[in-house]
């Protein structure tokens, strides 16, 4: 539960900021990206579509995707997500708790996209 409000909370976040972060705004301007992040399971799912601007999300386990974040279980997710560690995210990999499938290109997309709104 606290993993799926956590991916609702960070959609509101990065809607909000699409609005009114100049930075942000033209961050995501240029590209057309979906970013799939849920868990091992597929329980808890939400995509990120990014297109040329606007942002839009569905919840799901979603097979057209660009990039999945795929964590091993929610409460994994939540921690390495909310984590105050720079590097949580690469440990997490390391340890085999995150996998990437698709372009990592855009996993490191959008992380640096939230770097610039949080």
């Amino acid at each position: 539960m606290r993993f799926s409000l956590l991916l609702f909370a960070l959609y509101v976040i990065l809607k909000m900021a699409s609005f009114i972060n100049q930075r942000f705004k033209k961050y995501i301007r240029k590209i057309r990206a979906k970013i799939l992040i849920k868990t091992a399971d597929g329980r808890i799912a939400r995509m990120f579509v990014f297109d040329k601007g606007k942002l839009t999300t569905v919840t799901g386990d979603q097979k057209a995707f660009d990039v999945a974040l795929i964590w091993k279980d929610a409460a994994t997710g939540f921690s390495v997500m909310t984590s105050k560690k720079k590097d949580a995210s690469f440990y997490a990999a390391a340890q085999g708790k995150l996998r990437v499938e698709g372009m990592s290109v855009y996993a490191q997309w959008f992380e640096d996209g939230i770097k610039l709104v949080m």
